[in-house]
């Protein structure tokens, strides 16, 4: 049997899909101009994969020749002879062995495909990869987008996209699943650069970076004007040009950057800080020529973005042409249609400044002519209301005794009431103080009573005596002994006694 070539593999050369769409078979990096020719029939053979046999029987001519290792050891071993010997048995194969051949028959097929469909199930996974599907009316397939291969995208994938791809089958084989292995990604409809120009014009209108709250007014008539563009660009002639005749008095500081390429929006940033630390800057302008959208695109990245909503200093985007629009034109404070326009923007016309003192001189005069005409109507109707300044010190001088001679009645009035309510006072507290004092010598009396009636001095003149050992009041015999000395306490004296004799018990 006929061995089948082998498939030549395509160079890696990036072409986009309209390359790609218009050519019979995926083009090669080979330089030569002439059409590659037609494959014969006989070198590609058509295949069928119903007639694909594991079977150690005979094979159909246009049957694919599986040249995997694993099944020539399954077909040479004794145990596959003589499997092949009885018609009965098939030759039996490993799963492993299975998928293998299944990806060695899919990944020479269709070494490089490409495909349409809607985006689903996308997942962004920690290592960087894209896991997602691809369908569309009538079915689905699993994809994944390495991280070495997205990390060139300059748009995110999201669910619902329609895009095209281009990558190859490969199977998994421990679980048996094909899957697409994607190594470019472009939307349908827009261009991939549109489509990344859209999502970050979303993002940072939603973080309220285009808000004409949060951008300034332009000087009318700046000192000091930076520039970020490139220096040999035709940009720069045209704003120069413009200012050298329009508005000489102006100094211009060039701050160079590259406008296009690799290095253009770190340089841009950079050009921007710089200005920045300018300390008399009135005004900045960013821009460049017209061009096309990925000679433009590095105004359109975050970074130069973020770097134009942060200067201190007011800044005009002047990209393109009047059509052409980046996301510097939204962030700016003021967009001008071109770099021209910019420097028509920034400086005003030597003629139109003239003319413009001139109306504010007139404006000022016919104000200043008004407002002293008032000043006179003013005087005129104050001199008819003004009164004899010495009319003025009599009445004053009138209405200065009258209130002094009514203050002083008002005084001896409040004297003479404020002694009336004294007496009266002192009327009722002699009166509360007597019955107060009554009524504690009436509760003294009773008291002392009470008191003369407890006191022992009174049991002692009804005829009984105190006796006492030592200050001690005696109330038991057991607390004296016969012979011992007492002191006897009376109404009238005292006397000491001596204890001849003790009777215990009581009355």
């Amino acid at each position: 049997m006929a061995k089948r070539p082998p498939v030549k593999k395509p160079a890696a050369v990036q072409l986009g899909w309209t390359d790609w769409s218009q050519s019979v078979r995926p083009p090669t990096a080979s330089t030569s101009s002439q059409p590659a020719p037609a494959p014969a029939a006989s070198s590609a053979p058509t295949r069928d994969w119903s007639k694909l046999d594991f079977s150690g029987g005979a094979r159909s001519d246009t049957a694919p020749t599986l040249a995997s290792p694993a099944a020539a050891n399954v077909v040479e071993s004794p145990a596959a002879t003589n499997v092949a010997d009885s018609p009965a048995e098939p030759a039996v194969i490993t799963i492993g062995q299975l998928n293998k051949m299944i990806r060695r028959q899919l990944e020479g097929e269709f070494s490089v495909l490409w495909l349409r469909g809607e985006i689903s199930n996308f997942k962004a996974h920690p290592s960087g990869h894209f896991y997602f599907s691809l369908k569309d009316k009538e079915a689905q397939v699993s994809a994944v987008m390495f991280r070495g291969y997205n990390s060139q995208l300059r748009f995110k994938p999201e669910d619902g996209m329609e895009v095209i791809v281009r990558g190859k089958i490969t199977v998994y084989e421990p679980r048996g699943n094909y899957q697409v292995m994607c190594e470019t990604m472009e939307p349908v409809g827009a261009g991939a650069l549109q489509k990344a120009f859209e999502q970050l014009k979303r993002k940072l209108q939603a973080e309220g970076l285009f808000d004409q709250s949060r951008k300034r007014a332009i000087p009318s008539a700046p000192k000091h004007i930076a520039i970020v563009t490139s220096p040999s660009g035709a940009a720069i002639r045209d704003m120069l040009n413009v200012l050298s005749r329009r508005y000489k008095v102006a100094r211009i500081t060039l701050v160079p950057a590259s406008v296009q390429g690799a290095r253009a929006t770190a340089e841009i940033v950079k050009a921007i800080g710089l200005a920045n630390q300018l300390r008399d800057v009135d005004v900045l302008i960013v821009g460049r020529g017209g061009g096309s959208i990925e000679d433009m695109w590095s105004f359109n990245e975050v970074a130069v973005a973020r770097a134009i909503v942060a200067s201190r200093v007011p800044v005009i985007s002047a990209v393109g042409h009047e059509i052409d629009f980046t996301i510097a034109d939204f962030v700016a404070d003021l967009r001008a249609p071109t770099p021209s326009a910019a420097a028509e923007l920034v400086a005003k016309n030597a003629g139109e400044l003239v003319a413009v003192i001139q109306r504010l001189e007139r404006t000022l005069y016919g104000t200043m002519l008004a407002q002293i005409s008032r000043g006179f109507d003013r005087v005129r109707t104050t001199q008819r209301l003004l009164i004899d300044p010495r009319r003025r010190i009599v009445d004053a001088v009138l209405r200065c005794d009258d209130l002094v001679e009514r203050l002083e009645r008002a005084v001896f009035e409040s004297i003479d009431r404020t002694r009336t309510n004294l007496e009266l006072i002192d009327e009722r507290l002699s009166v509360r103080v007597r019955r107060r004092l009554d009524t504690v010598r009436a509760k003294f009396g009773r008291s002392s009573s009470m008191l003369d009636g407890l006191s022992p001095l009174r049991v002692l003149d009804r005829g009984y005596a105190l006796v006492t050992i030592a200050g001690r009041a005696v109330t038991d015999s057991k607390a004296i002994s016969i012979g011992q000395s007492v002191s006897v306490q009376l109404a009238h004296g005292r006397f000491e006694a001596k204890i001849t004799e003790i009777e215990k018990g009581k009355l």
